[in-house]
């Protein structure tokens, strides 16, 4: 089950593609999208997205919170305060516990200011969230907020919508290494070979959001991803043969005539 399923917290999904709600041109195009790429989680920006005036198009109208969970986040916060203020919030409108972190360090690059990030996650589990976090590829701060009892670690790929790829496979491989927790690449991806790769690195799930809206065909894109997920988790378990600088005959030399 654990090599077949996303476990976060108490939790068990099937699909390992997380599947973000902004930038789409519609709440039916997201829909579709979401429906498409088979996820199990979408995730929802708190501070922009209507979740509770039902006089105003709603995203729960085209996507039920029943079959598909929800996952808030705190998206355009920049301190502990205004992220922690986010969540209690949709606790109060939606039950929701299973949450997912961003304090921004600015509005240029989006990166995640780590020190507000660090202090939050702290604070909102002993709140009893559980709380998925939006990180630097930092092995180090990494740790620290698995130490404070983040459910699941969420290392940026590359800056937040820009598609460029997975820029530190290292570091990526590192964290893996030293932690038990979910791992899930968050942020940068651009196409469906850079969700191979993630999870060739052993990741166990990817957050992709611009990489599907922003595309020319995104129900196609989200179909590319779902696929690209699945490829590379049954690579990284089917375990890759040695890397080798010098070519390897297919078959040995005895017999030979």
């Amino acid at each position: 089950m654990n090599n077949n399923k996303l476990k976060i917290a108490d939790k068990y999904f099937r699909s390992r593609l997380i599947v973000g709600t902004g930038k789409y041109k519609s709440f039916n195009e997201c829909a579709k999208a979401v429906k498409t790429s088979g996820a199990d989680i979408v995730t929802v920006a708190v501070r922009r997205v209507n979740i509770s005036d039902k006089n105003k198009a709603r995203l729960m109208d085209y996507i039920d919170p029943k079959k598909i969970t929800y996952l808030p986040n705190t998206a355009g916060c920049f301190t502990a305060e205004d992220a922690i203020r986010t969540l209690r919030l949709a606790r109060e409108i939606g039950g929701w516990k299973l949450v997912k972190l961003e304090v921004l360090g600015d509005k240029k690059n989006l990166f995640p200011e780590m020190i507000e990030t660090l202090r939050s996650t702290e604070l909102l589990t002993k709140e009893g969230f559980k709380v998925m976090v939006y990180c630097n590829d930092d092995p180090l701060m990494a740790k620290r907020l698995e130490n404070v009892g983040a459910a699941a670690i969420m290392p940026l790929a590359a800056p937040i919508g820009s598609g460029l790829g997975i820029q530190n496979k290292v570091n990526i491989k590192i964290i893996r290494k030293q932690t038990k927790l979910p791992l899930i690449i968050d942020a940068g991806l651009g196409q469906a070979s850079d969700a191979t790769i993630a999870m060739e690195l052993g990741c166990d799930g990817v957050l992709i959001n611009t990489a599907i809206a922003k595309a020319k065909n995104p129900i196609q894109m989200a179909e590319a991803m779902k696929l690209a997920v699945i490829s590379g988790r049954k690579s990284f378990l089917s375990g890759r043969i040695n890397p080798n600088l010098l070519g390897v005959a297919s078959t040995t030399n005895r017999g030979i005539i």
